[in-house]
């Protein structure tokens, strides 16, 4: 299965129509259409996206993602109202604070960074590492410089993504679009190809489209439907039935019993223990020394 986890979220469903048919022709089974959050949170969070945006389009799976411009790593961003009302959870951090609060702390799905500008920090492996072992995934939004004219979005995107991939050894990295039209989409595979001019192994680029975001949607999903990670197991009720002619087998005992009936005319006695053994050879002593004092008595 291919998943695009995201494809911004418009009112006006033309255009999105087409990009999400242009999506089932070039094979993607799942996507994430995304609203953008910026600045303040209104009082009432509410999802705009229906849960069948298009019923006409079956053979697409889709989800709602809430994106949160992450400004300020001090202020409050109500992340739980988020996560409550969308399936799954982004922010992009435009500061290396907000970068480093979003890796350790913050309880989202996915970081979502603007590799099309040139940041003014490097991507350090420790908060990174943290990040990935927490399950967040890192995104490789690609739409925004393949399509556009200007030739430094573009230089910037590979340096971000191979500076990126570096950092985090290939690990927890999902590729999405994030195109608003159809002409900013990419088959599958040819996602997997452009991977490889970042320094992604194939086998990793598939795994960005396929395995890496299914892992994704799985844990954000798990997040909403169990209580901090507990999943009851239920019995179903079966029960194996016993054998009638199952015999028992007997357990073992502390203590060997040793047979005391006479065989070939003689008699077999238990052998002692330790302790007893301590104890006759200790009798034997004493009575060795009261021997002794008693004949140098009588002499």
């Amino acid at each position: 299965m291919f998943y695009d986890l995201h494809v911004p979220w418009t009112a006006a469903n033309g255009e999105l129509r087409r990009t999400v048919a242009f999506l089932e022709e070039l094979g993607y089974d799942v996507v994430a259409l995304t609203h953008t959050y910026s600045g303040k949170l209104p009082a009432d969070i509410t999802c705009p996206i229906p849960r069948e945006p298009f019923p006409t389009i079956k053979s697409i799976r889709f989800l709602r993602r809430a994106n949160l411009i992450l400004d300020d790593p001090s202020q409050n961003h109500r992340l739980a109202s988020l996560s409550a009302a969308y399936d799954l959870l982004s922010v992009r951090p435009t500061t290396e604070k907000a970068l480093l609060q979003a890796c350790t702390t913050l309880d989202i799905d996915i970081i979502s960074l603007d590799l099309s500008v040139r940041h003014p920090y490097h991507f350090k492996f420790k908060p990174l590492a943290t990040a990935v072992a927490r399950g967040v995934r890192f995104e490789i939004c690609y739409a925004p410089s393949v399509v556009h004219s200007d030739a430094m979005m573009r230089r910037n995107l590979i340096s971000n993504a191979t500076q990126l991939i570096r950092a985090t050894r290939g690990r927890g990295i999902i590729i999405s679009s994030e195109a608003k039209n159809a002409l900013g989409l990419r088959a599958p595979f040819d996602v997997i190809n452009l991977a490889t001019v970042w320094g992604l192994p194939q086998d990793k680029g598939r795994e960005a489209v396929d395995r890496e975001a299914r892992a994704v949607a799985l844990m954000a999903e798990m997040k909403r439907t169990s209580f901090r990670g507990v999943i009851a197991i239920i019995d179903g009720g079966e029960t194996q039935a016993k054998k009638p002619n199952e015999a028992k087998t007997p357990q073992k005992r502390k203590a060997a019993v040793i047979s005391t009936e006479p065989n070939n005319g003689t008699t077999e006695t238990p052998p002692l223990s330790k302790r007893q053994q301590k104890k006759a050879n200790r009798a034997k002593q004493e009575a060795a020394k009261a021997s002794a004092a008693a004949a140098s008595q009588t002499a």
